[in-house]
């Protein structure tokens, strides 16, 4: 298998400095399945490129394999591990170029540290998903992307295309930040890793994803390939990844362009938090009048989940993706309510709810009303989500990929089935009420989807219908004649 990299730019000849590799030697480096070259094809002040070829013994690859993991099957002989670019090409990478892709160079520091035009070509790379998954994978990261599907047979050109792509890519980054995607993203488009994963991979896959996959947006899907869904060890991942800068900020507290006032509500209205907002015509310091405030839209959503909790008379309540813990802060103030929990998939989320809810500082005594604030996943079964009388969902469903809706269906209303589910999701068609939205935007480009508001129905309907509820429409936050209300809540009851 073959990997090449070329740059045009002045005295390009110097990216043998950047990878540690002379460009007038042929350099051998063995591996416990083959043997690595690295050699230049062409090197001069104009253009340089420098070529890893990777020679895999089949026989070599098979002996690496533990005694107590037999195989008798023809495949592990017979397979396209010695042609095609994978977690092998991945490994071979990080032994010969580990120092360049630390962005170390003493003998040329300023060209480690910036950016230089650079092409990359790999003429047989297994992407699964095909070429438009390499575009989804690489073009967020600044790369021009060309990925030319291969021909299961030229002479047959009606058998169609293969599994594999030619690609190459062309963009301007320092080699160590090309280096490292590469690590990363060829075994995630393979989906396939010839050694076992364990758990010291997430320290891998943060390491060599600094400063760009937690802002990728598909960060979740090439963190679940590059583990294998491994349940446990992708929720690591994400959480670390959560807790790095690069981590979009809606991913974590969700605040959204809605939660300023809406313009319906109010032209000039400053927001205020949902903590001790001043009531409307309230008086002043000079005894006046003061102007009336507009109410935000996030206090009005709390305000109408509680309301809605109230109404159903559920006192014992888990907010499912609590975020950094407004309505959890929101519930403990209110006396009504025996018993609080909240769980969140980020880690960076659930420090900022510690924080706001002081659990840190503050003693725990016997008949605290919160019960947990837990990470967790909707997408997965979890019996800390069961035993209370109603689950909230604010704001969370459109965080959600719409094919993995389904599984946070059963999640919710089928394993956790509490008497009461409330869920409040964007009206898509108020948008057109927010200034600067383009037609067809959302309002955060964390959010999947937004919903009109027959698809809301829908969707409620069909849920209510499948698991035993029925369900009732709330507007929230003043209705427009025409577009309804800036955001829905939908109240689910057995």
């Amino acid at each position: 298998m073959l990997l090449t990299i070329s740059t045009t730019m002045p005295g390009a000849s110097d990216l043998g400095y950047l990878l540690h590799k002379h460009p007038e030697r042929v350099q051998r480096f063995d591996q416990s399945y083959g043997t690595a070259h690295v050699f230049y094809p062409d090197a001069d002040g104009a253009r340089c490129t420098a070529a890893l070829l990777l020679d895999v013994d089949p026989v070599r690859l098979v002996r690496t394999r533990g005694k107590g993991t037999p195989d008798f099957s023809l495949g592990q002989y017979v397979n396209d591990r010695p042609y095609a670019a994978s977690s092998l090409l991945a490994s071979a990478m990080a032994g010969v170029f580990r120092t360049a892709m630390r962005g170390r160079c003493d003998a040329r520091p300023e060209l480690a540290a910036a950016p230089m035009p650079l092409e990359i070509t790999l003429p047989a790379l297994p992407c699964r998903g095909g070429a438009r998954q390499a575009e989804r994978f690489f073009a967020p990261l600044g790369w021009d992307v060309s990925a030319v599907p291969v021909p299961l047979d030229p002479e047959f050109p009606e058998w169609g295309d293969s599994r594999y792509v030619t690609l190459t890519l062309s963009g301007t980054l320092r080699l160590a930040d090309a280096l490292n995607q590469l690590y990363v993203l060829l075994p995630v488009l393979d989906e396939a890793k010839h050694y076992w994963i364990a758990p010291d991979e997430v320290d891998k896959l943060v390491r060599a994803g600094e400063g760009w996959l937690a802002a990728h947006p598909e960060r979740n899907a090439i963190t679940r390939r590059y583990l294998a869904n491994r349940r446990a060890l992708v929720r690591a991942a994400l959480g670390r990844l959560a807790d790095s800068e690069g981590a979009p900020e809606d991913a974590l507290d969700r605040v959204e362009i809605d939660e300023e006032p809406t313009p319906a509500e109010s032209e000039t209205a400053e927001s205020e938090t949902a903590e001790g907002a001043p009531s409307e015509g309230a008086p002043s310091a000079e005894g006046e009048a003061a102007e009336p405030v507009a109410v935000p839209l996030a206090e009005r959503r709390a305000q109408a989940v509680v309301e809605a909790l109230r109404g159903e008379d559920a006192r014992r309540v888990i907010d499912l993706g609590c975020g950094s813990g407004r309505l959890l802060a929101r519930l403990l103030q209110d006396a009504f309510f025996s018993e609080v929990a909240g769980a969140d998939v980020s880690y960076r989320a659930l420090a900022m709810a510690r924080r706001r809810l002081r659990l840190d500082t503050r003693p725990r005594r016997d008949g605290d009303r919160l019960r947990d604030v837990f990470q967790g996943a909707l997408t997965y079964a979890d019996e800390r989500f069961q035993g209370y009388d109603a689950a909230v969902l604010m704001e969370v469903v459109e965080h959600v990929d719409p094919p993995r809706l389904a599984a946070v269906e059963r999640v919710v209303f089928g394993r956790a089935a509490p008497r009461v589910v409330v869920v409040t999701t964007p009206n898509a068609e108020y948008n057109v009420r927010y200034e600067g939205m383009e037609p067809g935007a959302v309002r955060h480009p964390d959010h999947r989807f937004e919903w009109t508001r027959e698809e809301f129905r829908a969707w409620a309907g069909r849920v209510a219908g499948a698991y035993g509820y029925r369900v009732r429409h709330v507007p929230v936050g003043g209705e427009d004649p025409e577009v309804g209300a800036p955001t829905q809540l939908g109240v689910f009851s057995r």
